[in-house]
């Protein structure tokens, strides 16, 4: 890690996640502390899985509810 906080990433990821020079990467702890790279470059599908479903869904009603109350804030 250099003194501005940047970091090589080996040829080797960056071909397995082809990304080129200028691409966007993000750097995302989980739960765990295991720490992911993803490209920023790719479709947002391929986050599927990424995130754990809610232990209960929200309702249409509920739904519309969080969306008005969020448009009254705008």
């Amino acid at each position: 890690i250099t003194s501005k906080g940047q970091v090589t990433i080996p040829k080797t990821i960056r071909d397995q996640l082809q990304l080129k020079p200028g691409d966007r990467v993000e750097f995302v702890a989980d739960s765990s502390g295991e720490v992911k790279l993803l490209p920023m470059s790719r479709p947002i599908r391929d986050l599927k899985g990424f995130l754990k479903a809610p232990e209960k869904p929200l309702s249409i009603e509920q739904m519309n509810e969080v969306i008005a109350e969020a448009a009254a804030h705008k």
